[in-house]
């Protein structure tokens, strides 16, 4: 019998300079913080939160999105592992409304793009992973 899994609960990726990412990553989707080591936190604080790795994980619906700092390695989708992240929005408007938003933060993206199944909008973060935005068709 498979196992019986209704969503994501987290992704977490791997950044190189987690303070760079985190502006990245607040600039653009503006994900509010579900979990981080507060400034000046205890060592049993500290402890209890172990599991974030110098990260921070953001809350995005029911799932949450977690950056976690590694050192200087560069994101490949060609290598086994992650090929890209998609991010759902509502619609075609949407995406055009993220593309001027990138384009005003001078994030180079591939512009909307129709593929039948809905719509996409493809950018990189600061580490070059591959994100996409993607609408369903009207």
């Amino acid at each position: 019998m498979p196992i019986p899994t209704t969503s994501f609960a987290h992704v977490r990726l791997t950044v190189t300079d987690i303070d760079r990412s985190r502006a990245f990553y607040e600039d653009v989707f503006g994900l509010p913080v579900a979990f981080e080591v507060p400034a000046g936190a205890d060592a049993a604080t500290r402890e209890q939160l172990s599991f974030l790795y110098g990260g921070v994980i953001y809350a995005l619906g029911d799932q949450l999105l977690g950056l976690r700092p590694v050192g200087a390695d560069r994101f490949d989708e060609d290598r086994t592992g992650l090929d890209h992240l998609s991010f759902a929005v509502g619609s075609r408007a949407d995406l055009d409304a993220a593309a001027a938003l990138l384009d005003e933060r001078g994030i180079a993206h591939g512009g909307v793009k129709d593929i039948g199944a809905g719509a996409v909008l493809e950018f990189r973060d600061p580490d070059g992973i591959a994100l996409e935005l993607y609408a369903p068709p009207a």
